[in-house]
């Protein structure tokens, strides 16, 4: 482990967090990557930053949302949601 990992606050449930980054369309495209990957293989993800990072177990199902505003100065915006996992299980019929 290096200095920097160590050096990193891990960010757990009970606490809100929230990071905004502009970045140029390629790192965007490289963290999308990244994340696409995390989520085709698995059901944890962890995003991490210069001092943080965010372990995250995640459920189905996901929720993306495109929208576009093309008035003025048009926008994309794509938002994902991943709701936590929980570990719960349903009733049973017995």
């Amino acid at each position: 482990m290096s200095d920097a990992d160590e050096d990193r606050s891990t960010i757990r449930s009970g606490r809100n967090f929230e990071e905004t980054y502009r970045l140029d369309a390629s790192e965007a495209g490289e963290f999308l990557v990244a994340l696409g990957e995390q989520l085709r293989d698995g059901d944890e993800l962890t995003v991490v930053g210069d001092d943080w990072e965010l372990p995250f177990a995640f459920g189905q199902p996901v929720e993306l949302e495109v929208e576009y505003e093309g008035v003025d100065d048009p926008t994309l915006e794509i938002e994902l949601e991943l709701p936590g996992r929980t570990d719960e299980s349903g009733p049973r019929v017995e």
